[in-house]
């Protein structure tokens, strides 16, 4: 069985590929730890000077496997040990250097949100990004409850977060959450071209520029500690199991006693 994370350095990049195509590239615990380790790892070592997220040209992530996310509920309550989601999304929030990410087909919850992380993202025209969060009987994670209104404005972020509707590549574009739309087929290239451009230029530069950047969002380690609060109290919930049950057995959530 092939490995559903393949890391892959070349040239000063480190490539993550989402590779459980099977099963729409949807993240179990197990990729989420492979995740996170390669973060922590590539954080520490200076061979490494860009990181790239892809999936396959038909698909980014579906993310969360829900049959793994039931039978192994992560304990977000506070005091815990940090489950591999949350390692996943600190060690991205945390990470130093230039972070591109190259989007085709569908990219769902955690799919769009590490995206808010990201400092280059190139997207296929058949990209389609959802934040499916409260029809799932849960909230924002991952940072949006901040970021995405700081991005687009508050209307325009509760639209995304509270409806949790498609939207596509122009829109996604217009809104500033990509930088490009190509055809599918050229987006994991051109995304790998621009960071062998990131990689030939001063680390240290890169580091520095990025950290000043991001030095203005500093309620954004609370508002994440803040939403994976929320998030665990509501996965407890009846809402929550409705939703995720709905879904495994195809059929409509019945939210009337929620």
């Amino acid at each position: 069985m092939s490995d559903p994370i393949l890391a892959h350095v070349e040239g000063a990049v480190l490539t993550l590929t989402f590779n459980r195509i099977e099963k729409k590239n949807a993240i179990t615990t197990a990729m989420y730890s492979a995740l996170a380790d390669a973060l922590t790892e590539a954080a520490q070592d200076d061979a490494v000077r860009v990181v790239v997220f892809q999936g396959a040209v038909e698909v980014f992530t579906a993310g969360n496997d829900l049959a793994d996310f039931l039978s192994k509920p992560a304990d977000l309550s506070p005091g815990a040990e940090p489950a591999p989601v949350v390692r996943f999304l600190e060690a991205l929030r945390t990470f130093p250097k230039p972070v591109v990410a190259a989007v085709c087909g569908p990219a769902v919850g955690i799919g769009t949100t590490l995206l808010l992380h990201c400092d280059l993202v190139y997207a296929g025209d058949n990209a389609a990004f959802s934040l499916p969060f409260v029809n799932l009987g849960v909230c924002a994670e991952g940072g949006s409850s901040l970021l995405l209104p700081q991005l687009l404005g508050y209307q325009r972020a509760a639209e995304k977060l509270l409806l949790g509707e498609a939207f596509y590549a122009d829109e996604a574009l217009e809104m500033g959450l990509v930088n490009r739309i190509l055809p599918p087929n050229e987006v994991n290239g051109y995304a790998q071209a621009q960071a062998a451009k990131l990689a030939a230029k001063p680390a240290t530069s890169l580091r520095a520029t990025k950290a000043l950047m991001k030095k203005p969002m500093t309620g954004l380690a609370q508002a994440m500690i803040d939403e994976f609060q929320s998030f665990g109290e509501l996965l407890r919930g009846p809402a929550a199991r409705e939703a995720i049950s709905a879904v495994m057995e195809k059929r409509k959530p019945d939210f009337s006693k929620c």
